[in-house]
């Protein structure tokens, strides 16, 4: 359900994501999630479709679509599995972005091309276990050596960490004689062939069981000059203005997941029957549905606008923590009301709001909890000149 128009190029590419999800996703997300199962096949055929290279130009193998084109696409993955959503969201809005933004010609050349083509899939490493929502504490630590750099440290809960080809990694490079804060940290393209870099702990998480979040350690990792992305120093910075799009990805995510409970929602009270009548003819229940649809569709179409000013060159911190943070407690408000609606069944894993529950949880979480999405619009609000 929704209020906003298509192109008929954005329609096509709507329904070949959903035909996707339907044939090759859903019948085996139950699985998946049990055995916390993550099937690397899936996303190759997501990259044959050209659904990891949609923000990509088309120079290097994309297909240089617009912002809400990707985000349509990627709610409809994410209706049918939100571990692979997630895994489509990281790679398509921050390893790639970055390296299109900041990256060199090699480094474009190099990595952009299979990134676009699902031939290596992306990764981004920011967090530590001491440094989640004040990342700019972090403590993992590079030195400069003949060569180039030697990194030492662990990051964590890193998306697609045991199975990236290649990792954008928050580092620092300031002294313990010099720390500059935030302006110490530099951003590294990192490949796990490359000496010292090791997979950690796998996380045996709540919800998103068949998108694998590990540890990566760095142990005494010598990488290259030319492994620095952009300016060194710059990384922090870096990090947040590519958030900045990583949330409009789990903001599309979250709708995908809210999506699919109402209509789980809306089929389950017009089957089901209870004092000789369905479900959807109690005044209770259908103040719930009607609830669900305008908070799963004013999301949407906030999240529209967001992606309408990113696409016109707009500043959109503002827009995307807002977008976000709509988003991921529709997804947590509108999968509570669909498991009350199915009642003692809607608590069973057999039935598919259970998972979407699980799934709802952690949009609230990570890019940002929603603690810091209310200080980023807070501090917004007020112009720069303000004290």
């Amino acid at each position: 359900m929704s209020f906003i128009p298509l192109t008929e190029e954005q329609s096509e590419i709507q329904r070949l994501a959903r035909d996707f999800a339907l044939t090759e996703i859903t019948p085996h997300a139950v699985a998946w999630d049990r055995e916390a199962y993550f099937d690397r096949a899936i996303i190759a055929r997501l990259g044959e479709l050209g659904f990891l290279g949609m923000m990509i130009p088309e120079q290097y193998d994309g297909l240089g679509l617009d912002t809400w084109t990707y985000l349509t696409a990627l709610e409809e993955i994410a209706a049918a599995d939100a571990s692979i959503a997630v895994a489509m969201s990281v790679h398509n809005s921050l390893p790639t972005q970055m390296l299109l933004r900041w990256g060199s010609e090699a480094q474009k050349d190099r990595y952009l091309r299979p990134m676009a083509r699902g031939e290596m899939l992306g990764a981004f490493a920011l967090s530590e276990a001491d440094a989640g929502s004040d990342a700019s504490a972090l403590t993992a630590q590079a030195h400069r050596d003949a060569d180039g750099w030697v990194l030492n440290g662990t990051k964590a809960w890193v998306t697609n960490g045991n199975t990236a080809d290649v990792v954008l990694a928050m580092v620092r490079t300031d002294t313990s004689e010099d720390r500059r804060g935030a302006r110490g940290i530099s951003a590294f393209v990192l490949t796990p062939d490359m000496s010292g870099f090791k997979v950690g702990k796998k996380e045996d998480k709540m919800g998103l069981r068949a998108s694998p979040t590990t540890q990566i350690i760095f142990d005494d990792l010598h990488v290259p000059a030319d492994a620095l992305l952009g300016e060194e120093g710059m990384g922090f910075v870096y990090a947040m203005q590519s958030l900045d799009n990583g949330r409009l990805g789990i903001a599309a995510q979250a709708i995908g997941i809210a999506q699919a409970a109402l209509d789980h929602s809306l089929r389950y009270a017009q089957e089901r029957k209870q004092f000789g009548k369905a479900l959807r003819e109690f005044e209770a229940i259908q103040f719930k549905l009607a609830d669900m649809a305008l908070r799963v569709v004013s999301s949407r179409t906030l999240l529209h606008a967001a992606a309408s000013a990113k696409d016109r060159g707009e500043a959109v911190t503002l827009h995307s923590s807002m977008a976000k943070l709509m988003a991921s407690e529709t997804a947590m408000w509108v999968t509570t009301q669909a498991i009350q609606i199915f009642g003692g069944y809607g608590y069973m894993s057999e039935y598919p709001v259970e998972r979407l529950f699980r799934d709802a949880k952690v949009t609230e979480i990570y890019e940002g909890t929603s603690e810091i999405q209310r200080v980023v619009i807070a501090r917004e609000l007020y112009p720069a000149s303000d004290p």
